[in-house]
């Protein structure tokens, strides 16, 4: 099978994989949530981004990744990487936490569709293997964030659907918090 066949099937099957388990698992929990933790919860995946710097950094990959999708990847990756951590230190400043959650939603999705095209115009489905031990980042960690921004993006354009509360996460299998002390029944004496 082509190289190019290859990483093109398993970015496919990625989206396909991440679409499902987001779908089942990842959705019916940030429904259950309100609006700034279903965020807060987003920025934190995404906060990891930092980690797109690995497109540059020699001997991990090859020399033949096209510079053009290299360094746009890298820096594209760590600028919204800091806006989301920047969006999680600002939770309490709900302005400045809006402001860089519209903000890494924004560049982390444009960056995307931009290092898409640059990788079609560089080539890099055919030179696939020039990613060496960075392959598994546009495989299995890009579909997930680029499905995030595209939840986040239509959360934050339409409205946070409101979940149902406790009995919403329930239903999603989100764990319940403990009951205080004065909502328990009392204890039985021996």
């Amino acid at each position: 099978m082509p190289t190019n066949l290859i990483f093109l099937t398993q970015l496919v099957l990625g989206y396909v994989a991440w679409g499902l388990c987001f779908a089942a698992y990842g959705l019916p929990r940030l429904r259950a949530m309100d609006r700034v933790q279903a965020h807060r919860a987003i920025a934190a995946l995404h906060s990891f981004r930092f980690f797109g710097l690995v497109f540059i950094l020699p001997g991990v990959v090859g020399p033949d990744l096209p510079a053009g999708f290299a360094a746009a990847a890298a820096y594209g990756d760590f600028a919204a990487g800091l806006l989301a951590i920047l969006a999680l230190l600002t939770v309490r400043i709900r302005p400045l936490f809006w402001t860089f959650v519209v903000g890494f939603n924004l560049v982390g999705a444009a960056d995307f569709i931009a290092d898409y095209a640059h990788a079609i115009q560089g080539g890099l489905p055919e030179h696939a293997g020039a990613l060496g031990a960075a392959y598994a980042i546009p495989i299995l960690y890009v579909p997930l964030l680029m499905i995030t921004h595209g939840v986040a993006l239509y959360g934050l354009a339409r409205g946070w659907p409101k979940g149902a509360g406790a009995e919403a996460a329930i239903q999603a299998g989100a764990p319940t918090p403990p009951r205080s002390a004065s909502s328990r029944p009392p204890r039985p004496v021996p």
